[in-house]
């Protein structure tokens, strides 16, 4: 599995597991715990969730397969990078303490291996950062970062106290939607600062789209494979779709290993130009 590089010089999964969604219904938990878990024996090594997730039901759902797989010795916990998220009204100074040790009562560990502010919201940059910072002190995350944050208000971020430490982004990125790539992306790179793509295969819409179908027969994989395989394409990309279905959960794993070539980009990029002037930041 190809790696992308943490500021701090962790290396974690180019390919995680997403939970946006589980932990809504208690009729889906059992199907979703097993999916996780599955996830974790077939090889996943990075799973992403939030306390918005399910109201921290998503949370439980992961802490229940986490538990389940290294009770049976699946994984160590020191081998799955865990990231959650803070809600942004949870993020003041005190408040985000709270928020973090909720989350990770719900997760069953003692470390988030990165804590993100899941967008900007009314507290203060500085207060949200100063708790981050006493977080990662005490041990309680590996590092931290943020989530749906562009470029402007990634500047802010570094003029606070301690901001040039955050050590991811993750937003919305696809073929179909690459507004990041005009300012943001390079900003990042320019800092070292990874991306974590959320939704890559647009919500699914990629899945039947003509030209990945294309380029995906020639590789002899989906077009949801090829979509996900060209947003991996980047060494400073972290994809994290999400999948609960047996098969889905292999694809997305396999498609960490598809190499698309020139004539591959050239012909997504006719379908899907890059930008050319800056773009609202694409939410879901």
């Amino acid at each position: 599995m190809k790696t992308v590089g943490l500021p701090n010089g962790v290396r974690v999964p180019a390919l995680g597991l997403g939970t946006w969604r589980m932990g809504e219904e208690a009729g889906q938990r059992k199907r979703e715990i097993t999916a996780v878990r599955l996830a974790l024996e077939i090889g996943y090594r990075l799973i992403d969730t939030a306390e918005m997730y399910g109201e921290g039901g998503a949370e439980e759902v992961v802490g229940a397969a986490l538990a389940a797989a290294i009770a049976d010795r699946t994984v160590r916990r020191e081998e799955v990078f865990v990231v959650t998220k803070v809600y942004p009204h949870n993020a003041s100074r005190k408040s985000t303490v709270a928020a973090c040790e909720r989350s990770l009562a719900r997760l069953g560990i003692d470390r988030a291996d990165l804590y993100l502010l899941h967008w900007p919201g009314q507290h203060p940059l500085a207060d949200t950062v100063a708790a981050f910072e006493a977080l990662e002190a005490a041990g309680r995350i590996g590092a931290w970062g943020v989530s749906n944050f562009d470029v402007a208000q990634m500047q802010a971020l570094a003029k606070a106290k301690g901001g040039e430490r955050c050590a991811a982004n993750q937003v919305y990125y696809s073929a179909s939607e690459r507004g990041i790539e005009f300012d943001l992306l390079g900003w990042q790179r320019q800092r070292a600062i990874p991306t974590m793509a959320y939704c890559p295969i647009d919500q699914g819409a990629l899945a039947t789209d003509p030209t990945f179908a294309r380029v995906g027969k020639r590789h002899g994989v989906s077009a949801a494979q090829a979509a996900l395989a060209w947003v991996m394409r980047q060494p400073d990309v972290i994809a994290i779709p999400k999948a609960v279905g047996e098969a889905h959960l292999r694809d997305n794993l396999a498609a960490a290993e598809i190499a698309l070539t020139e004539a591959d980009l050239a012909e997504i990029d006719a379908t899907f130009a890059p930008p050319k002037r800056k773009q609202r930041l694409a939410m879901a």
